[in-house]
Formats: C-alpha cells, sequence, structure tokens
C-alpha cells in the first residue's frame, strides 16, 4: 500500500455512514478533532520510539500515518501538495531551507 492508496481509502470512507466507519466518525468531528488525533497517535509513537520497541513503533507509527492523511483530508489539502513541497525544498540543504522559514 502507498500513500496515494491510503488517501484515496479515506476520500472513499470520508462520506460512509459515520456508526460503520471510524474515518466517517472523525472526520465527521472536525478538522480540530482530527489534528488533536493525530497528535496524541504522534505522542505514542515517541513513546514507542523511546522505548525502543519496534514492533509497537511500527504499529503506531501505521497509526500516524494514517491519523495524519485524515487530518490533511479534514484541512482540504491534498497528499500530492505535501509532496511537491517536499520535493520543492529537496533542491537545496534542510539546514539552508530551514534557515528560510519565518521565526517564532
Amino acid at each position: 500500500m502507498t500513500l496515494d492508496d491510503l488517501e484515496a481509502i479515506i476520500a472513499a470512507r470520508a462520506d460512509a455512514d459515520p456508526e460503520t466507519s471510524w474515518t466517517a466518525k472523525l472526520l465527521g468531528k472536525g478538522p480540530e478533532k482530527c489534528a488533536e488525533k493525530f497528535g496524541e497517535e504522534a505522542v505514542e509513537a515517541i513513546i514507542e520510539a523511546v522505548r525502543g520497541d519496534a514492533e509497537a513503533l511500527t504499529g503506531e507509527a501505521a497509526d500516524v500515518l494514517f491519523h495524519f492523511m485524515v487530518m490533511l483530508r479534514a484541512r482540504g489539502v491534498a497528499l500530492a501538495d505535501v509532496m511537491a513541497e517536499l520535493e520543492r525544498r529537496q533542491a537545496r540543504s534542510g539546514l539552508a531551507e530551514k534557515a528560510t522559514r519565518p521565526q517564532g
């Protein structure tokens, strides 16, 4: 499965019955709840990374990717736009790119 596949699955489930689809239920709660859930999953992944449990980290990483994609969907941001931004940034070093970001 690719992230493009996951994006398509999320899009297909977005209009499903929230009683039978976690994706539809989460999206129905709004972008703020989607962002909150992504944050929760990210913290859980960090905990497993610190613990050093590769199997648990793998599961949490899958949760992070899924909830990240749902969060993007909730705000109308396409994966292609994120990938284009990564490609744009790849043209220079990470340190140089970071130095151009607004401070704050």
